[in-house]
């Protein structure tokens, strides 16, 4: 039984304890796993963090708590409640709360976000979260003079101080691995991922940098539609030689090519990113909708996802503008991004345009709920958003599925592009990045690109060129940051930032 009147030092031990016991098996199955457990070595490295995190985290609790107890009961509340549902995340999808998978978090709208839901998600926050908050509310504290303080916490740190210089033939090890370790330690992982995050991203976001202006080469006019898919992976698409047929509409329409690709990172606001600037940069370069608006080209952003970098431009139409103007069932899914398409090309008073359809068809968990029933080829499908409770074949049924439906879009798409016959026209289609169906028991995307699996960057690049416009070059591979250079060469802009290595088109 807790006690309800406990010494700053045994609470702060306590809590540290609790702390470790409840929300550290996934830190220290990582360590057991990259460590040889049974030799000297090992073994000091797991002692040792072990006797760190129990020693670190009480004295970062008691340095909080002596300063404000109030402060410190928030926190710790606070800290136990996110604790309990980051660890369901972690314990479900294999996720690690990196710098990445918090700029995931932070921009997941409302109705992706309430996808994740379950009734295991309560039970780990009730249980790991509330029930110890009530603990950390009710327990009264006795006081501790400045001089106890100070001593307490003047060897806490001279011990942790020793620790870590005892392992110093360690250090090499534990900076291979600190991405992991970082991402895995509780609360710390998302506290200070936060912090990097924002700084981050105001750094990146101070001012976007202007490319040199272009100049449009002729009056021809030309379309490109860009499909930026999401969470697609190419080996589940049979025109990379997957044995279902996923693909059963693109493989009979002439004219449609495949490049193997990857991506550039395994979360949609790097990848999307990545697929719309020139190359791949940590700096924030004029993406190539704004580029292209700014030197007198139509573009049109239509999207039922997010993570995009900021757009300057005039026509964009989400989700919910596009099913204004829609009808049907198919409202509820991708297809509503081609409601109007065509006349929306036919309207406007350019020559060239570009359009860029931004999909979220196969992003997880639910992936039986990203396409309408007529196109469930493959049967039985998985239906929880607990992704490890699904059979594999489940799984991947429903996932195939999704890109049965991304065949499908995509061939409504070249259509629509084959009815404009004033236009030479092309279909891109690029994916964000890959996913992970528990493959190493792994589930979904965003591990850091060092050390993610294939699954989650081998991504498809498919094309279509009307007949009498451009011609593919036999390329072998290619990555997203092509997207830009190509589409510059077809539309036939010219550009100080072009480069022809990058570009597809003969």
């Amino acid at each position: 039984m807790l006690k309800s009147n406990l010494k700053l030092t045994h609470f702060v031990l306590l809590i540290s304890l609790l702390n470790f016991l409840f929300f550290h098996l996934p830190f220290y199955s990582f360590v057991f796993k990259s460590v040889d457990y049974k030799s000297l070595n090992g073994i000091v490295i797991i002692a040792s963090l072990i006797i760190l995190m129990l020693v670190a985290n009480a004295f970062a609790f008691y340095l909080v708590f002596f300063l404000s107890r109030y402060v410190g009961k928030f926190l710790l509340v606070l800290f136990f409640i996110i604790n309990a549902g980051a660890v369901y995340f972690i314990n479900t999808y294999s996720v690690i709360i990196d710098e990445s998978m918090i700029g995931n978090v932070l921009n997941t709208d409302y109705q992706e976000a309430g996808s994740f839901f379950s009734i295991k998600l309560i039970l780990y926050i009730v249980l790991l979260g509330v029930i110890p908050a009530i603990y950390i509310i009710k327990v009264k504290l006795i006081k501790e003079t400045f001089k106890r303080f100070l001593i307490t916490a003047s060897l806490a740190l001279l011990f942790m101080l020793v620790m870590v210089f005892v392992n110093a033939s360690n250090w090499l090890w534990i900076d291979k691995h600190s991405k992991v370790l970082g991402g895995l330690a509780m609360p710390w992982s998302y506290t200070v991922n936060i912090s990097l995050f924002y700084i981050h991203r105001h750094q990146k976001n101070e001012k976007e940098i202007l490319l040199p202006n272009a100049v449009i080469k002729d009056s021809t006019k030309s379309v490109v539609v860009l499909v930026i898919g999401e969470s697609a992976r190419s080996q589940n698409f049979s025109l990379y030689g997957y044995d279902k047929n996923t693909n059963p509409l693109l493989s009979k329409i002439p004219g449609v090519v495949h490049y193997n690709a990857t991506s550039c990172g395994t979360y949609t606001t790097a990848g999307v990113k990545c697929i719309l600037e020139p190359t791949h940069s940590d700096k924030l370069y004029e993406i190539l909708p704004n580029y292209l608006y700014r030197n007198n080209v139509e573009v049109i952003w239509r999207t039922t996802n997010w993570g995009q970098p900021p757009l300057h431009i005039k026509n964009f139409q989400d989700k919910d503008s596009l099913r204004a103007n829609c009808k049907g069932e198919d409202c509820d899914y991708d297809e509503v991004l081609l409601t109007g398409l065509k006349e929306q090309i036919l309207a406007s008073t350019k020559n060239k345009i570009l359009i860029v359809l931004h999909t979220s068809t196969s992003h997880g968990p639910t992936y039986s709920k990203k396409y309408s029933p007529q196109f469930e080829t493959f049967k039985p499908v998985c239906n929880s958003v607990e992704l490890g409770k699904c059979s594999h074949t489940e799984l991947i049924n429903a996932y195939d599925n999704t890109i049965v439906y991304t065949d499908y879009v995509l061939s409504k798409v070249i259509d629509d592009l084959k009815q404009l016959k004033q236009y030479n026209s092309a279909m891109i289609f690029v994916s964000d990045h890959g996913e992970s169906l528990g493959e190493k028991n792994l589930y979904m995307h965003g591990l850091p690109l060092s050390i993610a699996p294939k699954e989650q960057y081998d991504i498809p690049f498919i094309v279509w060129v009307s007949d009498g416009s451009k011609q593919l070059k036999p390329e072998t591979s290619v990555t997203q940051n092509f997207v830009f250079h190509s589409v510059l060469n077809f539309l036939n802009i010219q550009s100080p930032v072009y480069n022809e290595k990058m570009n597809i088109f003969k």
